[in-house]
């Protein structure tokens, strides 16, 4: 009787060995870290726009970014049961929450001057940087993909 054939074990997606979703996690980490400095910067300097204007522009970046690591993540996630083992599934619920918080922030940031940041412009920027970190924390890279 034919033995059938030992299924190879399914990887994250890779490029020359390096998954993809370990290399975009640290854009929206320091993107939405840089967003709670900036606002911080913002509040001191009396109102400067700049701090806004950058704040704005880290959102964008986290979030354009955030947006292609979490489509890679979750492809990942459906195909590489290696990695919805041990602190998967809360790296995912951390990130996702992370994303969703910054872009309602990112609604925030859109009003003019001071209402865009202090108060729930601000609370969200601490949500967001808290959330990402804790993702960023509990993130283990799967295996090295071999082929």
């Amino acid at each position: 009787m034919a033995q059938p054939l030992a299924r190879a074990p399914v990887r994250p997606i890779a490029i020359l060995r390096h998954p993809i979703y370990s290399m975009l996690l640290p854009v929206p980490v320091v993107c939405f870290i840089g967003v709670l400095i900036t606002d911080l910067a913002y509040l001191s300097s009396g109102g400067n726009l700049i701090w806004l204007a950058f704040s704005s522009w880290l959102l964008l970046a986290g979030l354009l970014f955030g947006a292609i690591a979490a489509i890679v993540l979750l492809i990942d996630f459906a195909r590489a049961p290696v990695i919805r083992r041990g602190p998967g599934w809360a790296h995912l619920s951390f990130f996702y929450a992370a994303l969703l918080v910054e872009l309602l922030s990112m609604f925030i940031h859109s009003r003019d001057g001071w209402t865009a940041v202090a108060g729930l412009g601000l609370i969200l920027s601490i949500s967001g940087a808290a959330l990402v970190l804790i993702a960023g924390w509990l993130h283990r890279p799967a295996v090295e993909v071999r082929r």
